[in-house]
């Protein structure tokens, strides 16, 4: 009995490694944990006058707040005819909504630390953003002209990337106008992004995102990463020559494929080791006990059945 339970412990074992093989040759899941990093604040050089307004910043905030767990874009006023203040907040259109209400909580936290008691204030955190004036009038003189922009490191353009990232922003200014405010895509080497804020029209969305993309083309134009804020609109692009070469936008699906037969081979070759041994032990222990054979085929397959 203790020489078939032997293999059968050793196999619970060997078993396991294969599980840690495996999961350890699965794809990495990229993390969102940087969506409450703040990226930009603009805060108005007035303060409030009275505590009122305070109350009523506070007062948004309580309104606000719970929507996030419901809605990626909300928006409210606060305060009576004198103290009034309007405002909204937006998440990315990639969030959950649990994540969504993360950031908004977040966005609660850091407005009264970088902004005080600012009139009017505009926190932009990856994930989201959050927007109110003192007297509820919206000022649109500058909703063309960037709010933040910032290039990643200048590099040497490969052949090709002009046309790669110039194509990528068609795709996404087409693809933010169907998909609701929103479009988020790999175009061979080059990931882009894009969203409009939530009350915005398909029309000036696109528009907002092409002007948008156009500042990119200007002024990040040999970074392999750039992002800028509109008033009514973000953009950024990110290249990453390591999913590929450029003109194969096959060769991710090729990696996909190559980390899978490597994960096949391992496996596979684990799992013939592992099963012939056991056959081994159990033909030796069969030729020590001939008068139990069958007494130990059904203890060895008992075995297996509850492993």
């Amino acid at each position: 009995m203790d020489a078939i339970l032997k293999p059968v412990s050793l196999l619970s074992q060997i078993l396991s490694l294969l599980l840690f093989l495996h999961l350890l040759l699965l794809p990495s899941v990229k993390s969102n944990a940087d969506y409450n990093t703040l990226v930009y604040k603009i805060c108005a050089n007035q303060t409030f006058a009275t505590n009122s307004l305070s109350q009523s910043l506070s007062s948004l905030f309580q309104e606000l707040i719970p929507q996030s767990l419901h809605y990626k874009f909300f928006k409210s006023t606060a305060g009576d005819e004198d103290t009034v203040i309007s405002g909204l907040y937006q998440c990315r259109g990639d969030l959950s909504n649990s994540e969504c209400y993360d950031c908004v909580n977040t966005l609660h936290e850091i407005s009264y630390t970088v902004c005080e008691e600012a009139e009017s204030a505009r926190v932009q955190l990856h994930g989201c953003y959050f927007l109110y004036e003192a007297d509820g009038v919206y000022d649109e003189s500058h909703k063309n002209e960037p709010l933040y922009k910032t290039c990643g490191e200048t590099k040497e353009e490969p052949v090709g990337f002009d046309d790669m990232r110039n194509a990528a922003f068609v795709v996404m200014e087409i693809g933010v106008v169907d998909g609701n405010g929103f479009y988020e895509a790999t175009f061979e080497l080059v990931h882009v992004m894009a969203q409009c804020v939530g009350d915005l029209g398909g029309c000036d969305c696109g528009e907002c995102v092409s002007n948008a993309a156009l500042i990119l083309q200007e002024e990040c134009h040999s970074s392999d990463s750039g992002q800028v804020y509109l008033d009514r609109c973000f953009v950024s692009y990110t290249f990453n020559p390591a999913n590929g070469i450029l003109g194969e936008s096959n060769q991710g699906k090729r990696n996909a494929n190559n980390t899978g037969k490597l994960e096949a081979i391992v496996l596979g070759g684990a799992a013939s080791l592992v099963f012939g041994f056991i056959f081994l032990k159990f033909i030796k222990s069969l030729s020590k006990k001939d008068d139990g054979i069958v007494e130990e085929c059904f203890k060895f397959g008992l075995c297996l059945h509850f492993l």
